[in-house]
């Protein structure tokens, strides 16, 4: 049932028409990337802790049931943030997402079982789902279009800043058998406590924005529609290996995110204008555009980053540390192309070029590391490509989100926006769990591959009979694979072995040769899938249309909405 909220009969005051100071807005930033910290620091901290974490509450084989309880939570919950503090104001929304943050990272914090850190994971999700998204609207109240992309590089930064710091934390805590008589891994979840509730001293103080309550329904069809669709997706993307894509767990979750859609679509169209996410906005081809463009740039971005640390931690056999700290390249791109798309686009007014320009330098980003990684690459060549990446990313990140603001009713930003990081996390979801699907499957056959034209050198056979090597027991797993292979057999699952690659950091560097250019070679094939991804993106994009941008920050563009409804009002 639809709740019907009784309408004020009081008279409600109009937005304050006022413009934000530069120094206001950049008090009100310190608040807004406290929060950005914290989602982006989220995000990466726990990935290097997660083995440790997983033995230490004996569940190693239900640590995907984390990550996912995490993503279902925070991506249905974004959706709702954007369309809530539309009609109520951003502030409380903002508060309360900060607030339900910190209680998940506590009870995090006292997981005895995983199962019990997979539920508190999406508590802290419950959090995590408005943190970026409302930020990203505070800043379209605050600033206008022209301006905007110039200071969302500030947020970008602190965004690419917590991500390279994230991986490095998270591996220190795990690394350490206690702090102050708590296990250091339970402090990934206790580091977010106090960065949190800065965040909500700072942002209680100096985020007071205006706001005008409206007569309105809450859209809990709609909601409740858009999770039943949502869910099953989002564990197939995280469960679909290990189940299979056509099992019958997978073609159930299927049906279900099928009828959940269909109901989603009547149920928005049924409540009309006040719908959690509006159907008359993808009549909106600017928003069509850019939701389809954070679709497409999302599987590449979450794609990316989830393929660039396996080859450095399984090629070049780096630590999970140290293979955040050799991303650094990717996040400088990322931080360039960001502060300097939002520089030129404040001077210029222009910015349908930055995405498509954007899109095409991750195509070629991507189809160098498709043609050009491989064992041998040397890091400085490695480091070029990440920069490029990273580069392509900032050109499309906040500009997509901007053009979406910018092409919305005022009333509608929390939505556009929302919208905008909903398409995005779904495609990295999707993508993520689509391309190290493609990975793992075809790992196994590069494996075998590389193993019969290099077992015949003579440096590998060679190492096959040193004694010394014949005496290490780790290397009887490369025997049993070229006996099987002797034999006509199918060398077993020989691409099984990288769901534990651990081996390879003991065998001889020669025989483990085999395994590394089979890995590469699939990650070769991945990459290739990717940049085919990027290039439709590119594609999309190029049909943007480029809307002037509005010279008002979303508080004034709202002002003289309302009073533009107002006078229709009076005059019919």
């Amino acid at each position: 049932m639809t709740a019907t909220v009784a309408p004020q009969h009081r008279s409600v005051p109009e937005p304050e028409r006022r413009a934000f100071t530069h120094q206001q807005i950049l008090t009100i930033f310190s608040g807004l990337m406290l929060g950005i910290m914290l989602a982006a620091l989220d995000q990466t901290i726990v990935a290097t802790a997660i083995r440790t974490i997983a033995d230490d509450l004996h569940g190693l084989n239900l640590q995907a049931w984390v990550t996912t309880a995490y993503l279902v939570t925070a991506t249905i919950s974004t959706p709702l943030y954007g369309k809530l503090s539309d009609l109520y104001g951003r502030k409380p929304f903002f508060l309360t997402a900060i607030s339900v943050f910190i209680v998940g990272s506590v009870l995090c914090t006292i997981s005895a079982s995983m199962y019990e850190l997979a539920v508190f994971r999406a508590v802290q999700g419950l959090g995590a789902g408005g943190l970026m998204s409302l930020a990203l609207a505070i800043i379209g109240d605050i600033v206008p279009p022209r301006e905007r992309a110039h200071y969302q590089g500030y947020i970008l930064a602190v965004f690419g800043t917590a991500s390279v710091i994230g991986p490095l934390v998270g591996g220190a805590f795990a690394g350490i058998d206690s702090i102050l008589g708590i296990a250091g891994w339970r402090w990934v979840f206790l580091v977010n406590v106090p960065v949190a509730a800065a965040a909500l001293i700072v942002v209680t103080r100096v985020l007071n924005l205006p706001h005008t309550r409206r007569e309105h329904r809450i859209d809990w069809p709609g909601a409740l529609a858009l999770a039943v669709a949502v869910v099953p997706i989002l564990v197939v993307a995280e469960q679909g290996r290990d189940w299979g894509w056509d099992s019958p767990r997978t073609l159930v979750c299927y049906g279900v995110a099928a009828a959940g859609l269909l109901g989603f679509i009547l149920a928005e169209r049924r409540i009309g204008e006040e719908a959690l996410l509006p159907l008359r906005l993808f009549r909106n081809g600017v928003f069509s555009v850019t939701s389809a463009g954070c679709l497409i740039i999302g599987m590449g971005m979450f794609g990316g980053l989830a393929l660039i640390p396996l080859y450095l931690q399984i090629v070049k056999g780096t630590s999970p540390t140290k293979a955040g700290l050799l991303l650094l390249p990717l996040m400088a791109g990322i931080t360039v192309g960001s502060v300097t798309s939002g520089q030129l686009t404040s001077r210029t007014g222009r910015y349908k070029i930055f995405p498509v320009l954007g899109t095409a330098v991750l195509t070629a980003a991507l189809l160098l590391l498709s043609f050009r990684l491989g064992v041998d690459t040397s890091l400085w060549e490695i480091d070029i490509y990440m920069a490029l990446f990273g580069l392509g990313l900032g050109g499309c990140l906040q500009i997509l989100i901007m053009a979406a603001q910018n092409a919305v009713p005022a009333r509608d930003m929390g939505v556009a926006t929302a919208s905008a990081t909903f398409f995005r996390q779904m495609g990295g979801t999707l993508g993520v769990a689509a391309f190290l699907s493609i990975l793992f499957s075809t790992a196994g056959n590069k494996i075998l591959g590389a193993f019969r034209t290099i077992a015949r050198t003579p440096e590998f056979q060679s190492a096959l009979a040193n004694p010394a090597v014949r005496a290490n027991p780790a290397n009887d797993i490369v025997r049993q694979i070229v006996r099987a292979d002797g034999a006509g057999g199918s060398a077993g699952n020989v691409g099984g072995v990288l769901q534990d690659s651990s081996f390879l950091q003991h065998i001889d560097p020669q025989l483990a040769r085999p395994f590394l250019v089979g890995f590469s070679a699939a990650m070769n094939g991945v990459f290739l899938v990717v940049a085919g991804a990027m290039f439709v993106g590119f594609v999309i994009l190029l049909f943007l249309e480029e809307v002037p941008l509005s010279t008002q920050s979303g508080i004034e563009a709202l002002a003289a909405e309302l009073a533009a409804e107002a006078v229709q009002q009076r005059q019919a």
